[in-house]
């Protein structure tokens, strides 16, 4: 019973750890968008002009009162001009040239059903950048433009099915199939079920 009762403990401080991780990520990356913000001397209704996010709800992101949803930060992402893994990393340490599995970021937006690493994050000098991503079955993100015109993306399934609108196009994408893109315009990623989807996302800028 000593042995049940360990493990339950070592999940329990695992999940206690993960959650001020998290904490600590989303406080730093609230401070960078307010930053962002005041370097370009935009107010929030400005700013909710140009993201068409209200005034209120970038209030309450840049004060940690809430967590951003993915569609939310690719639109910030394209008023700034960053993809979303740059702006990742500006509230990282300085990444190594050897990334440990242990010191690669996760985040999580749990409302979306989207969970994304950053298995190979930018860093000056180099154009591209892996992600590892999964969307529960169900999952429905959609992007209303990309953060940089043309970006270039790869997309490799690993495990499930994952169904993407890009280019005016639908394509559904199975376990070691890749598709390949250059993005100027909406789309959208979708976890038909009834299993999770996991893939492995290529970025390179232009």
């Amino acid at each position: 019973m000593s042995q049940i009762w360990d493990i339950v403990s070592d999940v329990r401080d695992e999940a206690a750890s993960r959650s001020a991780v998290d904490g600590q990520v989303e406080a730093r990356l609230a401070g960078r968008l307010a930053q962002l913000r005041e370097e370009r001397g935009w107010s929030l209704d400005e700013l909710a002009q140009r993201t068409g996010v209200s005034r209120s709800t970038l209030s309450r992101l840049e004060r940690t009162e809430i967590s951003p949803t993915a569609a939310l930060l690719n639109r910030l992402c394209a008023a700034y001009g960053r993809t979303m893994s740059q702006l990742l990393a500006e509230v990282e340490e300085e990444p190594p040239q050897l990334v440990r599995a242990g010191q690669q970021m996760v985040w999580r937006d749990e409302g979306s059903g989207f969970t994304r690493r950053s298995v190979s994050p930018p860093h000056p000098g180099l154009r591209g950048e892996l992600v590892e991503a999964l969307l529960r079955p169900g999952a429905d993100i959609s992007y209303d433009r990309p953060p940089v015109p043309g970006l270039e993306q790869h997309v490799w399934v690993l495990e499930g099915v994952l169904e993407i609108t890009a280019g005016g196009g639908v394509h559904e994408i199975r376990a070691g199939d890749c598709l390949r893109f250059r993005l100027w315009d909406r789309s959208r990623f979708r976890c038909p079920g009834p299993d999770p989807v996991r893939y492995a996302l290529m970025i390179v800028l232009p």
